[in-house]
């Protein structure tokens, strides 16, 4: 492993572990962070008030590191223009991906990006987990009711064991290197969670990113950093998500946190959940719902502050700010009284 710079903040990092914190650390997920320059904008004109910096990638490299072509349309967002139709159409994949041939960019920008932080705050990096990929992979591109995807879950099950089981490995593979490039703590978006039953969570979703949890940990040992879950929409899927390894469960706004902090029981941190859209409501509304948040979730220990989704591209930037300065004077409020 590259040799970095000390680290200064390591309030996520604690937090992640289950050890108190002098407020609640915060970072801000982006959706569609592909088309967002103005994120890039606002991450630099409010870093001091970021816990955490992640990556500037996209989940779908994996995808092209299986051989498919992944074209991103203004207006549209991602394209294959040759998705998988049948079954037989796995075959064509790239069976032997050499992570560090195909994606070995990734490796660099992170390596690259913790240096530059200087050890301001941690580098998170990031997968798509193996459901998601596939839905990708069948829909050729995002789709409202997944039905080519959920076809194959249907019509093909031990195909599609067969497509998830070979994503996993890549997947696997790609975050062992992102941590050595230097990922201090890596999250996995299961965005398309919420889409399947509870039955069909259980067998096409839940048994890969928990083999994707125990391996990475696994074979890194000591070096393993902190891992987060993000399942959106699977609340049904809490206790479960609790048991699979991870240290962090991320969750979508549509969660109570009294609900999800009896359910993990402190086994677990805890991150999120306001609504993206919140930061559309003006000022107090914001300043409202994030003390109702805080003190919902507990501010110094085993809990996160986070949307319950990614950030939103026409929010304004004063909007993240107030959100932002009310996550860190609340919470340091709010622990003085602890």
């Amino acid at each position: 492993m590259a040799e970095f710079p000390p680290l200064k903040n390591d309030l996520i990092l604690r937090a992640a572990r289950g050890e108190k914190t002098e407020r609640a650390p915060v970072w801000i997920m982006r959706q569609a962070g592909r088309y967002l320059p103005e994120f890039r904008e606002m991450r630099e004109k409010y870093e001091g008030l970021f816990d955490a910096a992640i990556i500037f990638s996209d989940i779908l490299v994996i995808p092209q590191a299986l051989g498919l072509v992944v074209e991103m349309l203004p207006g549209k967002g991602p394209h294959f223009p040759s998705p998988l139709v049948v079954p037989t159409d796995i075959d064509k994949l790239n069976h032997n991906v050499d992570v560090n041939k195909e994606l070995g960019y990734v490796f660099d920008a992170i390596t690259m990006t913790r240096k530059a932080l200087e050890g301001r705050v941690p580098l998170l990096g990031f997968i798509g987990a193996p459901w998601t990929l596939m839905a990708y992979m069948i829909e050729g591109g995002g789709s409202n009711t997944l039905s080519k995807a959920k076809t194959w879950l249907f019509k093909y099950p031990e195909e599609s064991k067969r497509l998830l089981q070979i994503i996993t490995d890549v997947a696997v593979n790609f975050l062992i290197g992102q941590i050595k490039a230097g990922a201090q703590m890596v999250q996995i978006f299961e965005s398309w969670g919420g889409e399947l039953s509870p039955h069909d969570f259980k067998l096409f979703s839940l048994p890969y990113i928990k083999e994707i949890a125990d391996k990475v940990k696994k074979q890194l040992k000591d070096d393993a950093v902190p891992m987060t879950i993000f399942c959106k929409g699977s609340w049904y899927a809490l206790e479960s998500l609790t048991e699979i390894g991870y240290d962090t469960i991320s969750l979508d706004w549509t969660i109570d946190p009294t609900y999800a902090k009896s359910i993990t029981k402190g086994r677990v941190t805890l991150q999120g959940n306001m609504d993206p859209n919140v930061l559309y409501g003006g000022d107090e509304t914001i300043r409202s719902t994030v003390k109702t948040m805080l003190e919902a979730f507990g501010t110094n220990e085993r809990y996160i502050v986070n949307l319950g989704h990614g950030i939103l591209p026409t929010v304004d930037p004063e909007a993240v700010r107030v959100f932002l300065e009310t996550v860190h004077s609340v919470g340091l409020e709010l622990n003085k009284k602890n």
